[in-house]
Order: C-alpha cells, then sequence, then structure tokens
C-alpha cells in the first residue's frame, strides 16, 4: 500500500503509522470529504506528533456526478502538499485489495440511510482493517461498538443534511481523538482485540459460503 502511495503521489507513508482509509464510489451522500468539515479539528488530528496519523482516499465519482467530481477534486486540492495525505486513482480490485491490507481504519461516513449495503467494509475487516461508521447499511448486522468496530451516534435523519454532516462531523472526531487514535498507540493489545473480533465475526456471516448455504437450505 506505501508503495502504491508512493508510486502515485511521490509521499513516503510510514507503514508504522495510524492509517485510515476512506476507498468506494464518490457520491455526495457518502461524504467522502466529512473529516474537513471542521478544518481547525481537521488540521489539528494530521499534525499531532504524539499520535501521528496518514490518510488515504481513493475512488471514482460517475462521470456526470458534478457534486461528487468537485468532492474528489476538493480532496486533491487539499491532499496535495500534505506529506500525511493521498488521493490514489486506478481504484479497481487490485488498489481495492492493497487498501484493505494494508489499512488500519476502514472510514464509512454515509448520510443515514442512504447506504443500501456497503460492502467495502465487509472485505476490509476481514483483513485486519477496523470499521469506523455510520450505524448504517450492513454495520447494524455486525457492530459491536467498541469491541469489534466503532460506531456514530444514530442521528435523526429528517433533520437538515447540515446539520447532519455537522453532528456526524463532530462525533467522528470525537471517536476518532478520544476512542480509536489513543487505544491504537497506548493500548495495542486491546486493538489487536478488536481487529480479531472484527475478522472473527465478519467470516461466519459474510461470505458467498453462508450465502450458498442459505440458498441450499432455504431454496432448494
Amino acid at each position: 500500500m506505501c508503495n502504491e502511495v508512493l508510486n502515485q503521489t511521490e509521499k513516503l507513508f510510514d507503514p508504522n503509522v495510524l492509517t485510515f482509509v476512506w476507498a468506494r464510489r464518490f457520491a455526495g451522500y457518502k461524504r467522502a470529504d466529512l473529516l474537513l468539515h471542521d478544518l481547525k479539528r481537521f488540521k489539528k488530528l494530521i499534525s499531532n506528533k504524539k499520535y501521528p496519523v496518514q490518510i488515504i482516499w481513493a475512488g471514482k465519482p460517475y462521470p456526470y456526478d458534478f457534486y461528487a467530481i468537485d468532492i474528489f477534486n476538493h480532496l486533491v486540492h487539499t491532499s496535495k502538499h500534505v506529506s500525511n495525505l493521498a488521493v490514489l486513482v486506478g481504484y479497481e480490485i487490485d488498489l481495492s485489495r492493497k487498501l484493505k491490507c494494508g489499512s488500519d481504519i476502514w472510514l464509512n461516513t454515509p448520510r443515514i440511510t442512504r447506504e443500501a449495503s456497503g460492502t467495502s467494509g465487509m472485505t476490509a475487516a476481514m483483513n485486519g482493517s477496523v470499521n469506523v461508521s455510520i450505524n448504517d447499511g450492513w454495520i447494524p448486522e455486525f457492530e459491536k461498538n467498541g469491541k469489534n468496530s466503532f460506531v456514530l451516534p444514530e442521528l435523526d435523519h429528517n433533520m437538515p443534511v447540515w446539520e447532519q454532516d455537522k453532528k456526524d462531523a463532530d462525533n467522528l472526531y470525537d471517536i476518532l481523538e478520544k476512542k480509536v487514535i489513543p487505544m491504537y498507540y497506548d493500548n495495542p493489545e486491546e486493538w489487536q482485540k478488536i481487529v480479531f473480533n472484527g475478522m472473527d465475526d465478519v467470516i461466519p456471516e459474510f461470505t458467498s459460503a453462508r450465502m450458498a448455504d442459505d440458498y441450499y437450505k432455504k431454496l432448494y
């Protein structure tokens, strides 16, 4: 993964530094830029010398989804001259595999009720990347908050979009600053438990083997 970052951006990422990845189809409701909602807190997060982090975004917007294209371009512009931020292109199976194997945190930040499934988080968990997510899509069937993942508090989806974004961003910063990042660096044994719990909990329920078994027992 770090070699891919180097090849695409000429930035040298450290495999021992906590690495967040947001990688999926770019769409407005998925909010790839949620971490940038409060620039003061974002800059504090990415410049913390005691608890360093690296952040990677990857994905593709649809050609005529101009809102998503604007978000993508904004992330490219923001990350261009920051050594621990990267936007990667060519998000296909090979890059997806590298990101899921190499990341520590898999970010999932859609507006609640909008995410149909979000399957990238399943394979990320299988490869040891811890989900930090809105409680939507497949996450409610999987999450044990603080034990196999970290889940943001649920919001009323009827509230105005701007208010949802602010509250979700604030909750995301709080979880990262107070729980995720300190645990990774100060309590690695507890962190490893969450990693392995995620792997153990996702594999029995979210594989094609379980699907095939369901078809055999329930349909045939």
